[in-house]
């Protein structure tokens, strides 16, 4: 079970990807969003967790490129922001987002609520 981060900050991506280590997730981390889009095609996860700002490409707008491409669009994206504004997390909806986790966050917490994203195991 593989899970796609789209995180540029060297701080928060290291961290949250050990914890979900710690928790039995695989975890890839792609730096910006256009290695993200390639790495969604290409990795196939299960779940994509995406941050809003982002270099090259902004997350909503590759939150779009993922719901409306074949290979990605039915691949959960939990969005992750210190965009919280109403209009931030309203453009994250209609980008497509299936759930928004405001930063800062509790990292305890946000591994427990991104658990309840994965599939359960047979």
């Amino acid at each position: 079970m593989k899970v796609l981060l789209i995180e540029d900050s060297k701080i928060a991506a290291p961290a949250l990807i050990g914890a979900l280590k710690l928790k039995g997730v695989e975890c890839v981390w792609a730096k910006d969003g256009a290695r993200g889009l390639d790495m969604a095609k290409r990795e196939k996860p299960v779940l994509i967790l995406l941050d809003l700002m982002l270099p090259r490409i902004s997350g909503f707008d590759v939150c779009k490129k993922l719901k409306t491409e074949d290979a990605t669009w039915r691949i959960p994206v939990v969005v992750m922001s210190t965009l919280t504004d109403d209009e931030s997390k309203e453009r994250a909806k209609e980008a497509g987002a299936d759930y928004f986790i405001e930063k800062p966050y509790s990292l305890a917490a946000t591994v427990d609520q991104i658990l309840k994203f994965l599939p359960k195991a047979d």
